[in-house]
This record gives C-alpha cells, structure tokens and sequence, in this order.
C-alpha cells in the first residue's frame, strides 16, 4: 500500500514510497489534516473500483460535516484515485511485461509451426482481450497474402481470404510494413475495400481491426491482427503491446522454418543412411532372431510370444492362426515345398510335425520379402511348431494329473486331507475353497459310435481348458464330463451352471446341458461328499433333459420344490426359508399372524370369508394380512405354480415345528 511520509523539517522528498508518489503528492497529503485520507487509504489498500471513492465525500456532506473537512475530502478522493490510477498503470505495465516475457518462453518450445501458428493467435487474443485475433502470411509466389490461422472465428469465407498487397487493412500493413488501426472498418476509407474481403469482414462481423506486420530484419512476412465486433479504440499502449509480440511471433516463426528445413535435411540424410545400413541390418536380424527364439524356446514362451518376437525383427505384423482358419491352399503349398509362400499381400509359413498341420504364421501385409527375411520366417514356423507339440504334451499330461485326482475324489480312494491337498496345490486349486460339482454331457445325436467318441473328446478337451483356467479340476465320466469347480464371492451354483453352459456349448459349438450340485465345503477332510455331490449334480442334469431344456444349466434350487427330490441332502429348511421365510420373519418380528393366516387360506380353499370363520377375524383383516403376504411373497404368490410350493413350505414348517417327545 502506498504510504505518505511526513517530516519534521517540513516539505521534502518521500521516503518508502512504493507506489512512486510524488513530491506534489506527498504536499498536498500533507495539506489534508490529519484523518482525511484514512477512508481513501483502505480503498486503496483493498482495491476498491473507482466509484467506491465518492462514498467518503458523500457521507461527510450527508452528516453535515464543516466545509473545510469536506473540501480536505474532495482533496484526499482526488490524491487517492491518482495514485489509484498509476498504481493501475503499473500493474498493467508489469502484466503485459509479464505476458511478453511468458509468450517468448512459450513459443520458444513450440517446434511444430502450425501449432506455433496458432499458440500466437491465441495469446495476441489473449494479451488484448479481443473476441478474433488472426495471422495472415505472405505468398512470394503469388503477389498476395492469405489467411492461415484464425482464433475465435466462426465464419467459413472469412477463414479462407487471400489479400492483394494494398487491398484491404492487411493488404495495407503487408505493404507498408506499419501497423494501422481502424475503430470502424467500413466507415474507413484509408486503404482499399474489395468486395471479397469486404465480405468476409462482414459474415465475421468485425468492426474494429488492429493489424502489425509480422517482420524478420526488414523483410515482412505476414500481419498479425486483433479484432473486435465492437467499435473499439485501440490505446498508443495496445498497439505497441501487438507489436512488440509479433516481433516475438516473426523471430519465432522464422526458428521454426529453420528448424523445419533442418528436420527436412536430416530425414533426408537419415533415409540415405538407413539405405546404407539396411544390407548389413540383414546379417544383425538373422542373428537376432536366432537369439530371441533361443530364449524364448528356453523360458517356456508360446506362439504368441514367436509371433511377436518375429513381427520386431521383420518389422510387419505376424500372427498364428489355426490350420483350419489359414488359406488352404498356401498352407498346403508351403507344408508341400518346406518354405513360406506368398499369398496375395501376406507370405504363409506352414506350421507342422510329421504328416500333421498344426496351423500357420502368416506374415501380413508385406508383399516385398528378401531371403533372409523369408527364412527367419520359416525358422519361426519351426519352432512354433515345437512349442505346439511340448504345450500339448504338457496339456495332457496336467490333464490326465487333474483327472485322476477328480477321480480319487468321487471314489474316495485316498483319505489322507494332507495328501490330496498337496496334490491339488500342485495344480494350484484350494480344496478347502467353496466348491461346486457339474455333471456336463453334450445333447448331439451322433451318427455312429466314432463320431458320438470325437464330440466326447472335444467336450473333455473343453472342460479340461476350463478346469486349468479355473485352478480347478475335471474328469471324464458316465459318458459326459464332471467338473470340480470353485464358487466366487456373490455367485451361485445356478450362476455357475448356466456360465458352465454357455461356455462349454461355445467351445466344441454343440448344445451342453449342466447340472449343478449344492456348494460343498472341504473337500480334503469330506471326500466322500464330492460323490453325493455329484450324484445330485446327474439327477439335475437327468431332470433338465425331461424338461426339454437341454442345453441349459441349473442346480437343485431352481426346481422349487422337485429340487427336495433331486437335492442330495434333502435341504428342508433352506427350501422352507427361500419360499416363505420372509413371512415367517416377519411375525417373529411383528408378533402377527401372517404364517397362520396363510395357512388357513389355503386350508379353505382360498376363500377369505371361509378363511374370517376359520380364524374368528373380521374378513377386513383377512384382507390387510394377505395383502401384507402379497408383498412380502411377490404379486405371483397366488398363481399355481407358487401356491402349490408355497402350500408345500407350510407344511413342511408346520411338522418341522411339532415339539418332539
């Protein structure tokens, strides 16, 4: 805050004046009295708009104050809005200064010209509060200059203008190499209007233009402008302010031209060089692939990884695909000639062991192929297909190992908990875990006995990919296949079925059914329930199968109360609480007697008025309770199907709720 300094020896120079007052300002302070320019103080001092300094003078002049304090008032408001107002200046002076010095740190890391182009644009727009600010450059070629980026244009035709040199306010400052400003462009008859820019000028709706030519030493290249669709008039400070930053902008452009002719210049050199280092880059690749599928091979990587790994040295795109998704005809024709073929745009490198394919490495999109190239990629189809042969030993053989520990399970073969956990964890699966059975088969009328064996095998071979993926395990059985899946947080057995289902259906492209047991606890300590578990997994599957919904998967519980028949463990009371346990809930919190209103409903053949006498109540309250059942139970409660379950739960609450002796 500016502070006058008062002195004892009476009028001199101010000291710690950090708003730069004056000697005249410090006197005529001084000459206030004391008090006067206290209210003027905190105005300045919290930046008041210029308004807020009258409110002093009128206040003192409403309470009657003598004329001299007012007129020492009036003194003071008119010292403190001078202050104000160079303190103002200074602080514009100190932003635009600020501004200038970040615009040049600003385009001095811009080496793309297009996106240095418009970076000016936007900060003269900025800088000068403007709503279009725009940069025309000049075409040595044609005579003109044109318009090349624009900020806060809306107009098509105005982004597209090409000026004469003289036509139009650029035309002018591209001619002249002096700035011009006009207040009002078609009321300016300085330099020449043309029917084009006038139209241009006029979709965009501008008014008033400020233009600065863009100059490198005495050379202009362009004209940079600051425009309003307001009649405005542009300060001495504006102008200069433009100008000092397209001073900024040209030097900055012209780097970037430089820059750009250098970049132009050593792509250049670099095309040449890589020319030179291409014939002895052929050796190095030969070498390289050769070491990258030697590590590969000795860290265990698949196909996937051979693929990738060539695709870098060949620098295309390389993919392996399935004999049966290759074209036949290429692939028989590399598998008969030992080598990669062309086929169209892609080069196609058999992928076989003895007399079998096993799929292909197509190269794609690279019609051009030099030798050692070629052979790279038949060295790759070569050992891809001994990854394929080790990966489908070693498939086997986790198979077979999860197999026959699914099949020790079912036939409780090895009691030992400790042994047949450790034998799980070598497969990574967790016996202790929640675990589910599924009974799978497939629902496919085979045409012969070979036939029907292959579907089972494709069925097997999908469940044993499912089992691994899972840490689980699965076994072929009973002419279909079993599955010792484990349950996730949130699912169900039904979630699992169906899942199981489509999975398997989409894997060998056949219909499978599943039938799911009830989730089973601790397998290693209770072997003897994966059996029982099982079993009711079969009666779901057996039961889906009569029901015409092959192809689906459910467990016990989705059967409502034919699930009591196929459950293994008879789970009457979760039968009970999944069909009626809300309402019985509901009367041991509330004491009521929804259970027993229920039951006498049905005990008098859904009649409420039969049902009032039954239970000596008004019918009204017959009413209120099953309306209450009605939304505890769901809208449906009362169609066939529901009641005869619901009935069922009644009963079967009412024996389980007989004391016993």
């Amino acid at each position: 805050m500016p502070q006058v300094v008062h002195r004892a020896d009476g009028p001199g120079p101010a000291v710690g004046h950090p708003g730069g007052m004056s000697r005249d300002h410090v006197q005529s302070a001084e000459r206030l009295g004391t008090g006067a320019e206290a209210p003027f103080l905190e105005l300045l001092a919290r930046g008041a708009s210029a308004d807020a300094y009258e409110q002093p003078v009128l206040l003192a002049r409403a309470e009657g104050l003598p004329p001299e304090r007012v007129a020492a008032l009036e003194q003071a408001k008119r010292l403190a809005l001078r202050v104000r107002a160079e303190m103002e200046g200074r602080r514009r002076r100190e932003a635009e200064l600020s501004a200038l010095f970040e615009t040049a740190h600003d385009l001095a890391g811009l080496r793309d010209l297009d996106a240095l182009l418009q970076a000016i644009v936007q900060r003269a727009r900025s800088l000068l509060s403007t709503d279009v600010a725009y940069l025309t450059l000049n075409d040595e070629a044609a005579g003109d200059t044109y318009m090349r980026v624009t900020e806060g244009s809306v107009a098509a035709r105005f982004q597209q203008l090409r000026l004469g040199m003289g036509e139009g306010l650029g035309g002018l400052v591209a001619q002249t190499a002096r700035p011009y400003v006009t207040p009002d462009y078609f009321g300016d008859d300085r330099f020449q209007h043309t029917r084009t820019i006038d139209s241009g000028v006029l979709d965009e709706g501008l008014v008033a233009i400020l233009g600065v030519p863009l100059m490198i030493g005495a050379q202009v290249i362009g004209v940079l402008f600051a425009a309003d669709r307001r009649s405005r008039v542009f300060e001495r400070e504006e102008i200069a302010l433009l100008g000092s930053f397209a001073a900024l902008a040209a030097a900055a452009i012209d780097t970037a031209n430089l820059l750009t002719e250098t970049r132009s210049a050593l792509d250049r050199l670099a095309r040449a060089n890589e020319i030179i280092r291409d014939r002895s880059a052929v050796i190095e690749r030969a070498s390289d692939v050769h070491d990258r599928l030697a590590e590969l091979v000795l860290r265990g990587g698949g196909v996937h990884d051979v693929a990738a790994a060539v695709s870098q040295v060949l620098h295309g795109t390389v993919e392996f695909r399935e004999a049966d998704t290759a074209p036949a005809a290429a692939l028989e024709a590399s598998r008969a000639e030992g080598h990669a073929v062309r086929h169209g745009d892609d080069w196609i490198a058999a992928v076989a062991a003895g007399g079998e394919l096993l799929g292909a490495l197509v190269l794609r999109g690279h019609p051009g192929l030099d030798p050692v190239d070629q052979r790279t990629l038949e060295r790759a189809a070569m050992v891809t297909s001994l990854l394929l042969l080790a990966r489908r030993s070693a498939a086997e053989a986790e198979q077979r190992v999860r197999g026959e520990l699914l099949d020790d399970l079912l036939d409780a073969r090895d009691r030992d908990p400790r042994v047949l956990r450790e034998r799980a964890a070598r497969l990574r699966a967790d016996l202790d875990a929640t675990h589910v059975v599924l009974a799978a088969r497939l629902d496919v009328e085979a045409a012969d006995a070979d036939e029907e064996a292959a579907a089972r095998r494709r069925l097997w071979s999908a469940a044993s990919h499912l089992a691994a993926t899972r840490h689980a395990l699965a076994a072929a059985r009973d002419g279909g296949t079993v599955l010792l899946l484990p349950l996730a947080p949130g699912d169900t057995a039904t979630d699992l079925a169906r899942r199981t289902a489509r999975q398997l259906g989409t894997a060998v492209h056949e219909r499978v059914t599943v039938g799911a047991s009830a989730p089973v606890e601790r397998l290693a300590d209770r072997p003897e329930v994966v059996a029982a578990a099982y079993a009711e997994a079969q009666r779901c599957l057996d039961a889906l199968r009569l029901l015409g919904r092959a192809g689906d998967g459910a467990a016990a519980e989705d059967f409502g109360f034919l699930g009591l028949l196929l459950a293994g463990d008879r789970d009457i009371a979760g039968y009970v609480e999944r069909t009626i346990g809300q309402v019985v809930a509901y009367d041991d919190r509330r004491g009521t007697d929804l259970v027993r209103t229920l039951d006498a409903y049905f005990t008098c053949g859904m009649s409420p008025a039969r049902t009032k006498d039954e239970l000596h109540v008004h019918v009204n309250t017959v009413a209120q309770r099953l309306e209450r059942v009605g939304r505890l139970l769901g809208d449906d409660w009362q169609s066939p199907a529901r009641a005869l379950e619901i009935q069922l739960a009644l009963r079967l609450h009412r024996l389980s709720s007989i004391p016993r002796g």
